[in-house]
């Protein structure tokens, strides 16, 4: 089964921002932007894309699946790693081109392909001009190599 949602286009602009029709306005590129984050700690976990075929298959089984751009593949979350990722809630913004979904995170609890708990491992900073990456000493929950080969 497959679903379908309704084009954005047939919908007024109060239908689109304030009613109950789901109408993802998906991107010239046929993706929207999704942000996954932890159910409990709220930590977020990544930014990844969905086009229609994954958003359906997010919503028919329950399990995060995504576009992946570099392979212009459909990508099951944790497929290879185990680190699944079940589907808690699922919102859309107000004009429906982006979305946020809450995730029990599985396995080792590992969102990120580098073995840590989130993408977002490192922050940005600014000394006398010059602008690096510091880790935030979020540590690895499996070694990448041994889970992905390389």
């Amino acid at each position: 089964m497959t679903i379908s949602f309704t084009d954005p286009k047939t919908l007024d602009h109060a239908a689109l921002e304030e009613g109950t029709t789901f109408a993802p306005r998906f991107d010239a590129h046929g993706l929207l932007s999704v942000v996954t984050i932890e159910d409990g700690t709220k930590d977020i976990l990544m930014v990844a894309h969905m086009n229609a075929e994954t958003l359906s298959l997010t919503l028919e089984t329950g399990i995060a699946h995504y576009w992946s751009r570099s392979r212009k593949a459909i990508w099951k979350k944790g497929e290879t790693s185990g680190e699944l990722q079940e589907v808690v809630e699922l919102r859309t913004d107000c004009d429906q081109d982006c979305m946020v979904m809450v995730v029990r995170q599985t396995g080792r609890g590992a969102a990120c392909h580098t073995g840590r708990k989130s993408c977002f491992y490192r922050r940005v900073t600014t000394d006398q001009g010059e602008t690096r990456l510091e880790d935030t000493g979020l540590p690895r929950l499996f070694n990448p190599k041994d889970v992905y080969g390389g």
